[in-house]
């Protein structure tokens, strides 16, 4: 299954196969790093508004799709609010991976990330942090990086095939 993450609320883009799309129909809260997901409902964020299974969602994932305005970099809030309600995907438990403290994966599966970010007059600085912004997650989620595509508009991003 595909999981795409999006800031666009009315996504139209064809996507081949099975897929999940979180879009911002409804408000989220903020992760409140009570780490309850980890402790008190293991894999399950204890805000329920929702979202409260995107460790899940990502767990039976093989590929994590984001579209999402470029934000000096970054992913847009919207986005990024949905990212950090992702933490259960991951334990708590550390290991090391390529000589650095990362957490483990709670699933099975190892997904690849894309990205797909839309802005007008993105500069190359704001490109080149967000492809390491995207890396930096992949090595985070245990995963590889598939893909790191910028788009001028929204209607250039939804013509392009995922």
């Amino acid at each position: 299954m595909k999981l795409i993450i999006t800031d666009i609320a009315h996504f139209r883009n064809p996507v081949a196969g099975e897929y999940l799309v979180i879009a911002p129909n409804q408000k989220i809260q903020h992760c409140i790093g009570c780490f309850g997901c980890w402790i008190k409902t293991p894999g399950i964020c204890v805000c329920h508004d929702g979202y409260e299974n995107m460790g899940i969602a990502m767990g039976k994932c093989s590929e994590l799709i984001y579209l999402s305005q470029c934000c000096y970099g970054g992913f847009s809030p919207t986005v990024k609010a949905v990212q950090d309600r992702s933490i259960p995907y991951v334990h708590p438990d550390f290991v090391i991976r390529n000589g650095e403290m990362h957490h483990r994966r709670r699933y099975a599966n190892q997904i690849a990330l894309s990205a797909y970010f839309y802005g007008e007059n993105m500069s190359e600085r704001e490109k080149e942090t967000a492809r390491r912004l995207v890396q930096a997650n992949a090595e985070n989620f245990d995963g590889v990086v598939k893909t790191v595509r910028f788009f001028s508009t929204i209607q250039a991003l939804e013509e392009t095939p995922l």
